[in-house]
């Protein structure tokens, strides 16, 4: 009985003995996250803004030639409404990561209002670049409204460390966007909604509960997010009911019908043939942003795709998900392929 208990101990040393160490050189998981110390999950606070303040990402998969860097919309919103990226994003092999922006909900939240401006918030997205270890062999860039803002802005100054850039839902133009807003938007609404929503806005009424009980059912509901607000995803809920609404208020104004805070002004249709690096834009049909200049600015820029989603509004990577993600999909394929 000893011998036979002898020989089994002496069976396992032998085996573990062969047993190779992982090959470094093989391909790796798109799960590996090659996290060393104790393992987070993906997340990362980076600092910022010569170390003064520290921001929080969350990576998603494995991909060296693919990594996307989602900019979310406010200013001030949360990277939560990207979680539909969930389910079309891995089964893709794309790497991707979550962000929250300096003054969103999961980072640091600074009161200082000299920090909100665009100049700024291009700064922190290229801190946030050399934090993950992004490159032009790799970086493509995303961002949905205001962060489509951000992208453009982002690309102006640092477009060699780009590999590909999205600009989801964003018009080059603010003044352009209000006039869409007032010209067009407006004129679909019931004109005694309308008459209501103005009376308010010229009192600067905003906190009154009734600005949003007019607004949600006949604009975002048709404009921003096209299911009943009863019915939203709960992402897009967590991420309204996480905004920075002093951030917000500021900088794009008291709600999404137009524009009025520090971004009023801001206009770059002349400087979009700067942008020399491959460039989709993608609109909307029924986006609080005009599609047809969507379409307009991928002829502007160097190389240029425009994805239109017919059934999809300001947020189309929920309510026209049959087009938006294979189209961005297909252009980051396109580019990683050399296709573009």
């Amino acid at each position: 009985m000893k011998s036979i208990s002898l020989l089994f101990a002496l069976s396992i040393i032998v085996f573990a003995c062969n047993v190779k160490a992982p090959d470094r050189d093989q391909p790796q998981s798109y799960f590996d996250l090659n996290e060393s110390g104790v393992r987070s999950g993906g997340i990362k606070m980076i600092p910022i803004h010569d170390g003064r303040y520290k921001v929080w990402t969350k990576r998603i998969g494995n991909n060296p030639k693919i990594k996307v860097l989602l900019l979310h919309g406010g200013p001030s919103g949360t990277h939560e409404y990207f979680e539909s990226f969930d389910s079309f994003f891995p089964g893709e092999g794309i790497e991707y990561y979550y962000y929250d922006q300096l003054g969103s909900y999961y980072s640091e939240q600074p009161t200082d209002s000299s920090l909100w401006t665009i100049e700024r918030f291009v700064e922190e997205v290229e801190d946030v670049r050399k934090g993950l270890g992004l490159d032009s062999t790799n970086f493509y860039l995303l961002g949905n409204s205001w962060g489509g803002i951000l992208a453009m802005e982002y690309a102006f100054k640092y477009q060699h460390n780009l590999k590909g850039l999205l600009i989801c839902n964003m018009m080059a133009s603010a003044p352009e966007y209000g006039r869409y807003a007032d010209e067009v938007l407006a004129k679909q609404m019931d004109p005694k909604v309308l008459e209501e929503v103005r009376a308010i806005e010229a009192k600067r009424d905003f906190s009154n509960p009734r600005y949003m009980e007019l607004l949600i059912p006949n604009y975002y509901e048709k404009h921003l997010c096209r299911f009943p607000a009863s019915e939203w995803p709960d992402p897009v809920n967590r991420s309204f009911k996480h905004m920075n609404s002093t951030v917000y208020t500021l900088m794009q104004g008291p709600s999404e019908f137009g524009i009025s805070g520090r971004l009023a002004k801001w206009d770059v249709k002349a400087r979009l043939p700067e942008i020399i690096v491959p460039t989709l834009t993608v609109g909307a049909t029924h986006d609080t942003m005009d599609p047809e200049h969507m379409m307009w600015m991928s002829t502007q820029v160097k190389k240029g795709r425009f994805l239109l989603c017919p059934d999809g509004s300001h947020l189309s990577m929920w309510d026209d998900q049959k087009h938006f993600f294979p189209g961005v999909i297909q252009f980051i394929k396109d580019v990683d392929a050399g296709k573009f």
